[in-house]
């Protein structure tokens, strides 16, 4: 997926005109304001002025202190790498190794369902061209992470959008879908669980979306890199598949294993019509066969390894969330909303003036938030805080945020 950060760093709008005029002739699909924005201008000013900056954004693993195993890159020199195999769908020994995973996911996958990608960013655009003509739509549901807007674009995709909502507790708005959905609707996208929120589809949300489905004759894609991250029991796969639906679920090693530089990721297809939207997709990887050959020959050993990485990351998240929900007690102005699992927590404040006023203000602090309005959330009111930053540095973050709210805000309530 898109990091965050590098979204970030260009303004929000994608649909404002370049700055400058051009002399060269581009694509309108390429037509976003790729100028620095205000914040991430701010934040680049302050780290160049080596001024401290306690960054509670944190998205990547391999910066955030952990500790990964000296043998991890043995993988990558397996000699069965030197051969040149053009396989469309990845060697059956990778794939062998994406189904026990999901084996121990309670979910029966067979090599011939998969196919790998370099990153769930391609396997959207995978999808996104096998189900979708130029000017379709995909459905998706917001708060949401900042990538199918570029995604969208490039494969002359439309974006649609419906909410989940919260009462005590995320979940989608069934009959808000529904209205959302159009004749060019071709999919709805969901991540499972939600990033930023952390929500879970439960039983019965997955049974709605299923009757969603199937009347409107629409596939399902959902994203399950965080599925791994539970607060409870909740960490089932859509890989089991819905009745009748469509499904193709996207993951990788990005988060699963706490690895996005090894770029290795796949699509997972059931469903009626799944053996023919993989012959599809087969021809679509054939055309670019993107996975390198050490990355699948690593894939395997990466897998069974996960568990030491996820410890870790699961143990970080935990005591920070926990740490948080003790700071923020002291201030009745802020309250955190329920999360089930990933690794964010979405911070309810006082909307007194927009959330970017309130970043800039508390970088000024020395702590890096995002604002909530960069998940699609309302311009006032929220902010979004990484649970994967390191303990002592979150724990500054969180003083400083803390002391700003019950200081400065505080005053003007």
């Amino acid at each position: 997926m898109v990091k965050v950060s590098a979204c970030l760093h260009f303004a929000r709008s994608k649909l404002k005109p370049a700055p400058h005029p051009e002399t060269m002739r581009f694509s309108a699909r390429t037509n976003w304001n790729t100028e620095e924005s205000d914040l991430a201008h701010a934040l680049r000013l302050r780290r160049e002025a080596s001024l401290p900056v306690a960054d509670l954004t944190a998205s990547n693993p391999t910066r955030c202190s952990f500790e990964f195993p000296a043998v991890l890159l043995d993988g990558l020199s397996d000699p069965r790498a030197l051969d040149y195999d053009p396989q469309p769908c990845g060697t059956l020994r990778a794939r062998e190794a994406v189904c026990a995973y999901y084996a121990d996911h309670g979910a029966s996958i067979d090599p011939s369902q998969l196919i790998l990608t370099t990153s769930t960013s391609e396997a959207y655009s995978y999808l996104f061209r096998l189900l979708c003509d130029p000017a379709s739509e995909v459905l998706i549901l917001e708060p949401s992470y900042p990538l199918f807007d570029f995604l969208a674009s490039i494969d002359d995709v439309r974006l649609n959008t419906a909410p989940l909502v919260y009462d005590h507790g995320w979940q989608i708005d069934p009959e808000a879908l529904r209205r959302a959905i159009s004749p060019a609707t071709r999919a709805i996208v969901l991540v499972h669980p939600n990033n930023p929120t952390g929500h879970y589809l439960k039983p019965w949300e997955a049974a709605e979306l299923g009757r969603l489905c199937r009347e409107h004759d629409l596939s399902l894609i959902v994203d399950e890199v965080f599925l791994d991250y539970s607060f409870g029991e909740h960490a089932w796969s859509f890989t089991n598949g819905l009745d009748g639906v469509n499904v193709f679920v996207v993951s990788g090693m990005s988060k699963i294993a706490g690895l996005p530089q090894m770029k290795a990721a796949w699509i997972a297809a059931t469903g009626p019509d799944s053996h023919n939207a993989l012959d599809r997709l087969e021809v679509i990887a054939d055309t670019f066969l993107s996975m390198n050959a050490p990355v699948q020959c690593a894939l395997p050993v990466w897998l069974k390894m996960r568990s030491g990485i996820q410890g870790q990351i699961q143990t970080r998240v935990t005591r920070n969330l926990a740490a948080f929900d003790t700071a923020i007690a002291a201030v009745p102005v802020l309250s955190r909303l329920k999360v089930e699992g990933g690794w964010y927590a979405i911070l309810r404040i006082p909307a007194l003036q927009p959330d970017e006023q309130t970043v800039h203000e508390l970088l000024d602090k020395g702590v890096w938030v995002h604002p909530g309005y960069f998940f699609a959330m309302p311009a006032s009111g929220w902010l979004v805080v990484s649970l994967l930053t390191p303990g002592e540095e979150f724990e500054r973050g969180t003083a400083a945020l803390v002391n700003y709210f019950s200081t400065h805000q505080a005053s003007n309530i």
